[in-house]
């Protein structure tokens, strides 16, 4: 998916951002109007270990009209993660790949040096769509990769008393997802029953943070709900998850902190704001390769912001 915003603010990280408790997303708009719910990064908290970017979709009726609909655009320097709940999505990319995308299943693509993709609701499709779209902030040792797009219809599945986790990336009881990531990192959906408190255990050495997909929900004590994110520093041991209504489904991401300064705008992960300017550039004059098979334009660049590109 595309930050589609028409004047994408610029963000930088630099060092680990520590202690936050719950924040609130902030609204932002994909494809034709469709509202989600930005909660990575912000102000408070730009990263959760690698992952740099996070918006929940849905639950939306997407029966009527093109549903998701992103055109062909660009990313250098990180890895997208599409997760869905409800529906189906279609991927197409410059590599030539083509991949249904369902519940329970992950689309990983790493862009490295530069790749372009799209996304949209296929013919057929169920009539409600709600997922995640999340991005990875490559390392600097493999920003440059070549790119490469993988598919993974099963992953592991570990059920427990009172919970069922999918494990879409890194590890969980000896249970590893074939995700190919590049640091350490976690990604688990976890539905746990209504009416009972599960207990997930963590890594001390990784920070935290949790969507609550379906409702309200209390995690680590905290009230958190569609559009709050609750994040849990490095230290923590478990983290407790209990539904407050009829459905208790959560996804947990989590990291060894990421210290490498970053500079994001658009659909660029870079480390400078000239490698941000050259991107923009290479994609407007169609240096990037096409994605076949897409029936439209691709997405235009934004203008850059008026003087400097990283803010002071």
């Amino acid at each position: 998916m595309s930050n589609l915003e028409r004047e994408p603010g610029v963000i930088t990280t630099s060092g680990v951002v520590r202690a936050v408790d719950v924040l609130e997303a902030r609204k932002a708009a994909i494809g034709d109007g469709t509202e989600v719910r930005r909660l990575l990064p912000q102000r408070a908290l730009r990263t959760v270990g690698a992952w740099c970017f996070l918006d929940h979709y849905g639950p939306d009726d997407v029966s009527r009209g093109v549903g998701m609909h992103v055109p062909p655009h660009p990313h250098i320097g990180l890895q997208t993660a599409t997760w869905l709940f409800q529906g189906h999505v279609l991927h197409r990319d410059s590599l030539g790949s083509q991949a249904l995308i369902r519940p329970g299943e992950l689309n990983l693509m790493t862009s490295g040096r530069g790749i372009v993709h799209a996304e949209e609701s296929p013919r057929g499709r169920p009539a409600t769509l709600h997922g995640l779209q999340l991005w990875i902030a490559l390392p600097d040792g493999d920003r440059f990769t070549d790119p490469s797009f993988a598919h993974h219809a099963v992953l592991p599945v570990v059920e427990e008393a009172g919970a069922i986790v999918t494990v879409a990336v890194g590890e969980y009881r000896g249970e590893q997802s074939p995700a190919h990531v590049f640091t350490p990192l976690a990604g688990y959906e976890v539905n746990v029953q209504a009416g009972a408190a599960f207990t997930l255990p963590t890594r001390p050495d990784f920070e935290y943070a949790v969507v609550a997909v379906d409702g309200a929900a209390t995690v680590a004590g905290a009230h958190v709900e569609p559009g709050l994110l609750a994040h849990l520093p490095p230290g923590v041991t478990g983290i407790e998850l209990e539904p407050e209504g009829a459905r208790g489904r959560f996804f947990v991401i989590g990291g060894a902190p990421f210290a490498e300064r970053l500079v994001m705008w658009w659909n660029f992960v870079a480390r400078t704001s000239e490698e941000i300017a050259q991107a923009r550039e290479d994609w407007a004059a169609g240096r990037f390769a096409t994605v076949r098979g897409y029936a439209g334009d691709p997405l235009p660049a934004p203008a850059l912001p008026a003087g400097r590109l990283c803010p002071r």
